[in-house]
């Protein structure tokens, strides 16, 4: 979470009726037509905020709802949390669309449109420069699950158990068994990623996620995000085809595109808090 308060020397505090801005990324220009494309956290419209050469896209945040007190709150609240993450994800997707964004964290809010235009121009440098490094690109997510009775061949040999302590030694080789596909499984992961890896522009690592969030029925055992540029999508994807014929023991999905959420470096501002279940493939690590 991230909250920047801002009040004007000498303001009282925020009325109930207040309202802050919520910052749902930077880009280099925001058409109407963009902007028109989806609605903003109170349900109302998306505004720019231009500065520095650049422009912020905010929207609405009522402060009863969105201020620093009752985001600690809400942030508590599962349902609360996911309907939040999704409207932001919605803002930023359209972004992208349009070509290169700076996705925000999400509750990243701030007190009015001045704060966010100074964020602009203390940040312009970086930000640029995160730009120029994602225009033409897209991140993609690519997760793999364990297959379910895949054992490594090392694990398949050996000789019978005698017949004196029988069930020990099968309890051994069980053992061995399941620490064999386990190291295999992980070995499969860091090899596909690795090839991905050389493949894109940029790669990140993110921990796996729990069943609970992912919604598969086996472990995760990678979940990865990859930044490739658009023209080269096909050799991609193929790739991801080529690495899950080659690995059967770990099954590939390929997700995506998503907004860069993994590789802006310079998202503003910094802050300690991680992506929310909900939000998209890069964000949701």
């Amino acid at each position: 979470m991230s909250w920047t308060a801002e009040p004007v020397p000498g303001d009282p505090e925020p009325a109930g009726d207040a309202a802050g801005c919520w910052l749902h990324g930077v880009v280099r220009e925001a058409t109407p037509a963009t902007l028109a494309a989806v609605t903003g956290m109170d349900g109302g419209p998306l505004r720019a905020v231009p500065a520095a050469g650049l422009v912020a896209v905010v929207s609405t945040a009522p402060l009863a709802e969105y201020g620093e007190e009752a985001l600690r709150r809400n942030l508590e609240d599962l349902t609360w949390l996911e309907r939040a993450a999704r409207m932001h994800h919605e803002v930023v997707a359209a972004l992208s669309r349009a070509g290169a964004v700076v996705p925000t964290r999400l509750a990243t809010v701030y007190r009015d449109e001045r704060g966010v235009a100074r964020l602009l121009a203390e940040r312009r440098a970086e930000l640029a420069a995160t730009l120029d490094r994602l225009t033409g690109r897209a991140e993609w997510g690519v997760k793999g699950y364990a297959v379910p009775g895949a054992t490594a061949r090392a694990a398949a040999g050996g000789g019978g158990a005698a017949p004196e302590g029988a069930g020990a030694a099968y309890l051994r080789r069980r053992r061995a068994e399941l620490t064999a596909r386990d190291e295999g499984q992980r070995a499969a992961a860091e090899a596909v990623h690795d090839a991905l890896a050389g493949y894109a522009v940029a790669a990140r690592r993110h921990a796996p996620q729990d069943r609970r969030l992912s919604g598969a029925p086996t472990a995760m055992v990678l979940n990865g995000a990859y930044l490739v540029d658009v023209p080269t999508l096909g050799g991609f994807t193929g790739l991801v085809a080529a690495l899950a014929g080659r690995h059967p023991e770990v099954r590939l999905e390929l997700t995506g595109p998503w907004p860069a959420y993994s590789f802006a470096e310079g998202r503003p501002p910094a802050t300690a808090g991680a992506s929310p279940p909900g939000l998209a493939d890069g964000a949701a690590q």
